[in-house]
């Protein structure tokens, strides 16, 4: 498809700038296709009522580390500015990482990336810096840096020196602060690697699950460490020429057969994200059903493309033009996320990872 037909127009007073306080205060638009598209206006506490007894949700339990590195390139006497952001790791002492100006850097090149001393001292970065080599370089401005520290030396360094990498159409217009390193992580936040924050599941309060609990619908989680790919824009004309980065996850054995018992019973899945749906799709094993899964995906979800392990999605409001706009569209179909987004944009919905929830149910096929 062209990528073209994923556009549209968003004032910039509809992105959010920060979250809903408290989390499930948040708006949620309800979509449901059937003969026609239903487009109903509720809360993200409305969630409980609009699921049933014995439905199960599905959340991203990753955990967002610092990821933006700041630091500078030596050559001889020659010095740049150099700023990162690791995305994908590949070993005990490497991460791919999205390198500004790449054009600057070489194979072989050696990157001091400076601590931030008003975050106090860390134990393995006491000098206040944290030094790499690039050991191999990508177009489209990745490097692989390979760092002189590994394993949790490195992990505390990194969270010593970096800071939360916010999405760009938020640090365009502030800077990151203290509150953000709260505000970016959700209450399901365990397993460190994700350098963006899976953000519906940023609505969710103890309240909010307590009512759930009440009303009989189950709780579970994966894990995807969403990479910074996630914010990088499609330059392809067509989406068949578009290439995802791979991100790294997990669905546990006991997960994958408690939602196929789900199904199995005639309840719902739900996925919370498209994190979470982009794992479990990973994980489908054709008319098997849901499995256990370890590894990477670069799945790519577009209009077409025959679901497998979810019912329902539970997500944010998306960029014109994203990946994850193609996604929603290959759940609800494209017209009617056109006219969702539209309804949106007219009744005020803040949009993007601050912003407020919808809920999606699948498009209806003969």
């Amino acid at each position: 498809m062209r990528v073209d037909d994923f556009d549209f127009d968003l004032p910039q007073e509809r992105i959010a700038l920060r979250p809903a306080r408290p989390r499930d205060a948040a708006r949620m638009l309800v979509v449901r296709t059937a003969a026609a598209p239903v487009l109903s206006d509720a809360g993200v506490r409305d969630l409980p009522g609009l699921l049933e007894p014995g439905d199960a949700l599905v959340f991203n339990d990753t955990r967002v580390i610092p990821a933006q590195l700041e630091g500078t390139r030596t050559r001889g006497e020659a010095v740049a500015g150099i700023s990162a952001t690791l995305h994908l790791r590949a070993g005990e002492d490497r991460w791919w990482a999205f390198a500004r100006p790449a054009k600057k850097l070489a194979v072989g090149d050696r990157v001091r990336f400076t601590h931030d001393p008003a975050r106090g001292e860390g134990g393995a970065c006491l000098l206040g810096a944290l030094d790499a080599t690039i050991a191999e370089k990508r177009e489209g401005g990745e490097v692989l840096l390979a760092f002189d520290l590994s394993g949790p030396l490195l992990d505390e360094a990194i969270a010593a020196t970096g800071h939360i990498p916010l999405p760009p159409y938020i640090a365009a217009r502030r800077g990151e602060d203290a509150q953000d390193r709260a505000d970016y992580q959700t209450i399901f936040a365990d397993k460190d690697g994700a350098v963006a924050a899976p953000t519906a599941g940023l609505h969710f309060t103890p309240d909010l699950l307590a009512a759930l609990d009440a009303r009989g619908v189950s709780r579970h989680t994966v894990t995807l460490h969403v990479g910074a790919g996630t914010f990088l824009p499609v330059k392809a004309d067509d989406t068949a020429d578009h290439r995802m980065h791979a991100e790294r996850g997990t669905v546990s054995g006991e997960t994958a057969a408690a939602l196929r018992a789900v199904r199995a019973r005639g309840n719902k899945v739900v996925a919370v994200g498209t994190t979470s749906l982009r794992i479990l799709e990973s994980a489908a094993q054709g008319e098997a059903g849901l499995a256990a899964f370890t590894g990477e995906t670069s799945i790519f979800i577009t209009p077409g493309y025959r679901f497998r392990a979810i019912d329902a999605l539970m997500t944010n409001f998306h960029l014109p033009r994203s990946t994850l706009f193609m996604l929603v569209s290959a759940l609800a179909g494209l017209d009617t996320m056109r006219g969702a987004y539209a309804h949106a944009i007219k009744n005020g919905y803040r949009f993007y990872s601050y912003g407020d929830a919808s809920l999606l149910f699948p498009k209806v096929t003969e």
